[in-house]
């Protein structure tokens, strides 16, 4: 009986030496390996599905509604030259039934927007491109926005373990930050979104999480997506002379972008002076 009891102490010593190791390599590291099983559950995987269905129910509804003609002409931009062959295609369409043209617009633009589909900056350029500078920025800003509350009530749905799954070390940073600013969040949250320094997706997707307010999330994404919305909405009036989107956020517009946004903290670093002298 002596040897089953000697094994099961074998085991137990052996398994207690790989935790350590485990321990040793995420103390050294600073890091815990991504697991490759999909975060989500099955209900919030059916919820999400839910919901992509019935926006995509939507969006169908609206392309139902344009003229037939119009169908072959659709297609998701890629690059600068395919923006400008989808100019051309809807500028008669655009002109002729423009509020329809609008909701099938702002639709695409909120569906890309909530579901995290890459492309909505050829969307803003387009907005300049048919609608000028003024109604362009405004369908922009108003489309990215509603577009970022409903991804923002989305992750807060299901969001948690997908962004813990995907960016663990970047929520953790994101957590502190806004814990360590919760007395001038709103100065913080202009900041992320005037410059680049985290990406709008992950903003978006993270905020519900880290228990930012929706008022103070809505205010921010508002206000905070005007300069550089301006910026893609202008480029799109000389549509001709763009060869990239890489050519919109050259290191002069990247300076001008944080200088603003360096004005919304002035508040909170005036504050933090004070409060040290």
């Amino acid at each position: 009986m002596a040897a089953p009891r000697n094994v099961s102490r074998d085991e137990e010593s052996a398994a207690a030496g790989n935790s350590s190791k485990e321990d040793d390599d995420y103390s050294r590291t600073g890091k815990r390996f991504k697991s490759d099983k999909f975060p989500l559950s099955r209900w919030e995987f059916a919820a999400f599905s839910g919901v992509f269905v019935i926006f995509s129910a939507g969006l169908f509804c609206i392309y139902l509604t344009m003229p037939v003609a119009e169908y072959g002409k659709l297609k998701l931009p890629r690059t600068v030259s395919d923006l400008r062959l989808l100019k051309n295609n809807l500028t008669m369409y655009a002109n002729n039934y423009p509020a329809q043209f609008i909701l099938g617009y702002c639709s695409t633009y909120i569906f890309m927007q909530t579901f995290m589909i890459p492309g909505t900056i050829f969307m803003s350029l387009l907005a300049g491109a048919l609608f000028g500078v003024v109604r362009g920025l405004f369908l922009v800003v108003f489309n990215a926005t509603a577009g970022a509350s409903s991804c923002f009530f989305l992750s807060k749905l299901i969001g948690r373990p997908l962004v813990s799954w995907l960016w663990p070390e970047k929520l953790r940073f994101f957590q502190a930050e806004i814990a360590k600013r919760r007395d001038k969040l709103l100065n913080y949250m202009l900041f992320l979104r005037i410059t680049p320094t985290l990406p709008n997706l992950f903003i978006n997707l993270a905020s519900p999480i880290v228990d930012i307010p929706f008022h103070v999330f809505f205010l921010a994404t508002f206000v905070g997506l005007i300069p550089a919305s301006y910026i893609t909405v202008r480029a799109g009036l000389a549509l001709g002379d763009l060869r990239s989107v890489k050519d919109l956020y050259d290191f002069k517009t990247l300076a001008v972008l944080f200088l603003i946004g360096s004005v919304s903290i002035v508040p909170t670093l005036l504050k933090r002076k004070r409060i040290y002298e």
